[in-house]
């Protein structure tokens, strides 16, 4: 095969779905599949839905057509503040989006109403993330004014964890957010249908033994993608973490004298260019570089330490054994790193372990640089 390439396991990411789902379910909090790290790739998502998700979410427009076009008619959420320039996509390929401005809302209203139609409406609350929310003493003016305007229906509230300040929530704080939505349903006289607390940050506290309140859906990624906790970067107990492998090919490997001292001209590459060296180790180049993936990201193999990166080009030191040009390495990456390489025109995608056709996903939409095995 060739590389550089990411190798994804789908019955991981379908038993990982389902093994939250599972958990989930016993505390009352259902399950939204989060896409934008995979780029909405048709067939990740729909071993999402295979686990066990009631929908699916993502940031992007240009991921949900792609999600479209491959056949997946499930709810899709917009999950990052609409565009105004976009607004009239967001209506036509999503069933609801999370706001926080009212010029956007009132735009996504007055486009529904020429096409005929109501589009759902979550209010993310600002709970201390420090990222997108309404503040909370403002929550009810919101939600108001949404419950009157035409086009548009409020179906619940939102709010993030540990996305921008990377704070996993306590008990306390979700208990806060919980009792907004009692608030907004006091005051405006409607039942919400979502409650949805957070992502893959929350589930220490979702997965726990306290109250749940009001909160019955989480919006979960890195958790289902890579098994791992946001926050802490731990494993998630029952959760594969190896359902993404990037794979990169080696095209030098020599050992080399120790170089001469230059000054960095561009510090701010001085983390990845600059790091010690040995020059008593063999050094390595894989044709994997900052454009393809974040190298900061990838956590190499067992006596291979990474020496530094540029565009192109990922250097890497061994000491025990000297790998040779043209054999491959496999790599594990995180969030980051994922997203990356998944968004990365020459990375190619080879996905395993997928099943028939049965989930709607016609093979003449398959992405081009995707390769199913």
């Amino acid at each position: 095969m060739t590389a550089p390439r990411i190798e994804v396991d789908l019955g991981k990411i379908r038993h990982n779905t389902r093994y939250l789902v599972e958990r989930l379910a016993s505390r009352g909090i259902t399950v939204t599949g989060v896409t934008k790290a995979v780029c909405g790739y048709p067939a990740i998502a729909s071993a999402m839905l295979e686990g066990g998700a009631i929908g699916l979410a993502d940031a992007r427009i240009t991921n949900v057509a792609r999600m479209r076009k491959a056949g997946i008619t499930c709810p899709i959420s917009m999950i990052r503040t609409p565009l105004p320039s976009q607004a009239d996509q967001v209506v036509q390929s999503c069933e609801t989006s999370y706001n926080t401005e009212m010029d956007v809302i009132a735009k996504l209203a007055a486009i529904a109403r020429r096409n005929n139609t109501v589009h759902n409406i979550i209010l993310m609350v600002e709970m201390g993330d420090m990222r997108e929310g309404i503040m909370p003493d403002d929550l009810i003016g919101f939600a108001s004014q949404v419950v009157r305007m035409r086009g548009v229906a409020l179906k619940g509230i939102g709010t993030n964890f540990a996305c921008l300040g990377n704070i996993a929530p306590h008990s306390e704080v979700m208990a806060s957010f919980s009792s907004r939505a009692d608030d907004v349903e006091r005051a405006c006289g409607r039942v919400l249908e979502t409650v949805s607390g957070g992502g893959s940050a929350n589930l220490p506290w979702a997965l726990g033994f306290g109250k749940t309140g009001r909160i019955n859906n989480l919006r979960l990624g890195e958790a289902i993608l890579l098994g791992v906790d946001p926050v802490s970067g731990k494993p998630v107990d029952g959760l594969h973490t190896d359902a993404f492998t990037l794979v990169a090919e080696v095209i030098e490997a020599k050992r080399k004298a120790k170089p001469m001292p230059l000054q960095a001209v561009d510090p701010a590459f001085s983390v990845l260019r600059l790091a010690q060296d040995d020059h008593r180790k063999t050094r390595s180049i894989l044709a994997v570089g900052l454009q393809d993936t974040d190298v900061a990201g990838l956590t190499f193999p067992l006596g291979v330490k990474l020496i530094g990166a540029t565009s192109d080009h990922t250097v890497v030191g061994t000491t025990n054994s000297s790998l040779r040009v043209g054999s491959q390495m496999k790599l594990k990456a995180n969030y980051s790193a994922l997203m990356r390489a998944m968004n990365a025109p020459d990375v190619e995608k080879v996905l395993f372990g997928r099943r028939d056709l049965s989930a709607g996903i016609p093979a003449k939409h398959i992405h081009p640089n995707l390769a199913l095995v």
